[in-house]
């Protein structure tokens, strides 16, 4: 029986492959690089749902898109933590139970990172 893969993990691969390269790349050059783990159709289809995220930009190439990251990593991780918490209904109770999980370190952090965004408003 196979496995299935973590929920996100098709995107981070096709991300990475993203982010390494030089240029825009092509489904077909994503699908490559990614060292032919993932069909061609599985590849476009990612690319395509990142596109309506704004993870990625697309150009025209040949007859094809290239495509180009938008979001770095912390952008996407940050991008799924808001899905994340839209989905949730009760913002607060979902925001109360993050904060609870989080070391000392990451708690000062966001506190930090609050006072300043109120400092610049």
């Amino acid at each position: 029986m196979a496995m299935r893969r973590a929920k996100g993990s098709l995107e981070s691969e096709v991300l990475a492959a993203l982010w390494t390269a030089d240029q825009p790349l092509t489904p077909a050059a994503v699908a490559e690089a990614v060292e032919g783990e993932l069909a061609y159709t599985t590849v476009q289809t990612i690319l395509v749902r990142l596109h309506a995220k704004g993870a990625v930009a697309r150009e025209q190439a040949g007859r094809a898109f290239a495509y180009t990251p938008v979001l770095d990593n912390a952008g996407l991780a940050a991008d799924r933590m808001q899905a994340l918490l839209d989905k949730g209904g009760d913002h607060l109770a979902v925001l109360r139970r993050f904060v609870r999980t989080l070391s000392a370190e990451d708690e000062a952090a966001l506190t930090d990172l609050l006072a300043d965004r109120g400092e610049r408003d």
